[in-house]
């Protein structure tokens, strides 16, 4: 693997050092320089920036009205509101798509309305705007249609509510297509073209929050708004994590308020839920057990059976039937991860026996039969064992629909464009797509895709890689500065958790393997390169052989190289066992630092990213 250090601009963190050292977040002097360091490489190099980025506050969120449409949406919600109008919430089959609905039909009931909704089945109906239900709720009655997560390319769904009387108004996040956006009464999206909104990157579930945010600041006094927003910022948090945007700006206020806000749900069904994920404990929680606790059991729903049930269970106000819906969820979840074991032992095989399959520069698998609600974590899992961009088709006869998940060195999206004639619908973003086409199609697909991607790869561009932060010696690593790390938390998609690499330390007895998979090491801080290495690797625990004078010396001049960390190394046991780690040995070690807080050994800690032997 290979390491890439970011750059480093010593001079602004020095200046950005000295203005927090004045700060009253309490951070450590020692810790000031290392935190600088980080904040600078992330854009955040100012004074300000720094404090709002590491203290948000709900007062650092935008004026909704900011984003263009926002304001014809908001007359026309609230004329239907007095008017008592039937209104339907339209959404998507994934988390971020009921989450907005959740947030949306919540924030009209506060507000004196009430919505309905309708969420898609993934199956029968697909991702998008469909003209039948679109007609069936304009003979309904209903005379306005909200879409929340989805929209932003549905030209045909615009037009059936113009056709049928309904005002529509689209808002969604995903990029709009080289033909604008469809005519609705209001779109809503600060990806489209003229809108000058701060924060461009928002989920599905973030832009419903501002319509939400925008109708309470118009109908509910002053006094509740900050209150009910903050019930909201649980929801959105879980979105804003799942649907993996960038955790920067407005979105880190949503997950980093909200994340705080889950240690004491109010929530019937979010309760259950955590319960379920075991998760409810009233401690703080993080991005990561979000993304793969939280999350995936809400997905299971759209992927597995019927996406309504997640807006049921936080509509449920009895416990015991929100806990039904929840555990149903849970074992929805454990058939989703079965299916996708499934699948994928199937693209292993086809991997290992078709070379040129493997050796694409863009990789379409297909087959027949592979369950759609599971194709795009298929993909995804594609991408982290091989590292190139992948589709994953599912067959139905005459009908193929699929999933793609990219690197980041190849705009997927973009690559779909090229080629849209091969598709009967498609959309997504940079680093994900989802598309249905004629099943006739796939190998024309295929070979497009894998030309398009060898004039613009490389295979360097397949290299895994490793980027670190900086350099940061063990015997720095202290309980101040991991104090001072937590501060950039919520970690998550460009603000990912700091990895720092260690050069020359010591391997001080022999790797230990955990559950075959893993391996947790004791290393210690690098001695001054000037001290002689007088210990044999062969000897099976180095730290057991006494130390001549020289090296003794050298090995008390300061405690901190006398500190052994234990270091754990998730599914690292295979590439170490190719290292044939002794005791003795001198590391290169990429790592992240952590706290274990059991009673007895916890402690600082340290989480392997990556071992090699010292250069």
């Amino acid at each position: 693997m290979r390491w890439i250090s970011n750059p480093r601009n010593s001079p602004k963190a020095k200046t950005l050092a000295a203005a927090l050292a004045d700060s009253k977040l309490g951070i450590s002097p020692a810790a000031l320089p290392v935190l600088a360091d980080l904040l600078v490489s992330r854009g955040i190099d100012e004074p300000e920036a720094a404090a709002r980025f590491l203290s948000p506050a709900l007062s650092d969120l935008h004026d909704p009205l900011r984003m263009s449409g926002m304001k014809t949406a908001l007359d026309r919600l609230e004329a239907a509101l007095e008017r008592k109008e039937k209104i339907l919430i339209y959404g998507d089959y994934d988390v971020d798509g009921t989450t907005a609905i959740v947030i949306l039909k919540t924030a009209i009931e506060l507000c004196g309305g009430a919505a309905d909704f309708h969420v898609p089945h993934r199956i029968r109906e697909g991702y998008g705007m469909r003209d039948e239900v679109i007609e069936r709720a304009a003979a309904d009655g209903v005379r306005l249609i909200i879409s929340v997560d989805t929209g932003i390319r549905a030209f045909a769904a615009a037009e059936t509510a113009r056709r049928t009387g309904v005002d529509l108004i689209v808002t969604d996040h995903h990029l709009p297509g080289t033909d604008g956006v469809p005519h609705a009464l209001a779109v809503v999206n600060p990806n489209q073209n003229g809108c000058d909104y701060p924060c461009k990157h928002l989920c599905g579930a973030g832009v419903a929050f501002k319509l939400a945010q925008g109708l309470m600041q118009r109908r509910l006094d002053t006094k509740d708004q900050s209150r009910l927003l903050m019930s909201f910022m649980k929801v959105v948090a879980i979105a804003t994590i799942a649907d993996a945007v960038p955790l920067l700006g407005e979105n880190r206020v949503f997950a980093k308020l909200g994340l705080q806000g889950l240690r004491r749900p109010v929530n019937v069904g979010l309760k259950a839920l955590l319960e379920v994920a075991k998760l409810g404990d009233g401690r703080a929680l993080t991005a990561t057990e979000v993304a793969f606790r939280i999350a995936p059991r809400l997905n299971a729903a759209g992927r597995m059976d019927v996406a309504r049930d997640v807006v049921d269970l936080f509509n449920e106000k009895d416990m015991e039937s929100a806990r039904k819906i929840a555990g149903r969820l849970d074992q929805l979840n454990a058939e989703r991860q079965e299916e996708e074991r499934r699948i994928m032992a199937s693209i292993e095989r086809r991997l290992e026996e078709e070379p040129a399959l493997r050796e694409a520069y863009c990789v379409v698998l297909d087959d027949e039969g592979w369950h759609r609600g599971v194709i795009g974590i298929t993909a995804s899992r594609v991408v982290e064992r091989h590292g190139r961009p992948t589709l994953v088709i599912s067959r139905d006869g005459d009908e193929a629909h699929g999933s793609g998940r990219s690197i980041p060195s190849f705009h997927l999206l973009h690559a779909i464009e090229s080629c849209p004639e091969l598709f009967s619908r498609y959309g997504g973003h940079a680093h994900a797509v989802g598309f249905a086409l004629p099943s006739a199609n796939i190998e024309k697909l295929r070979e497009h895709l894998d030309g398009y991607a060898r004039a613009r790869l490389t295979p360097a561009d397949f290299e895994p890689q490793l980027e670190f932060d900086r350099e940061l010696p063990l015997g720095e690593v202290t309980p101040d500065l991991y104090q001072a790390l937590l501060l950039l938390e919520p970690f998550g998609m460009e603000n990912r958790e700091p990895v720092f690499a260690a050069r020359g330390v010591r391997l001080m007895a022999p790797p230990a393997a955990v559950k075959d998979k893993h391996v947790r090491l004791r290393v210690a801080p690098a001695l001054n390169s000037a001290a002689p290495d007088f210990t044999p690797r062969c000897h099976p625990d180095a730290a057991a052989i006494p130390k001549r004078d020289g090296e003794a010396e050298q090995n008390t001049s300061s405690w901190r190289n006398n500190i052994v960390f234990k270091a754990m190394g998730w599914r690292m046991k295979e590439s170490c066992d190719r290292l044939q780690l002794l005791a003795g040995d001198r590391l290169d070690i990429a790592y992240s630092p952590g706290m274990n807080d059991h009673p007895e050994f916890g402690g600082l800690e340290l989480t392997l990213r990556d071992v090699m032997r010292a250069r």
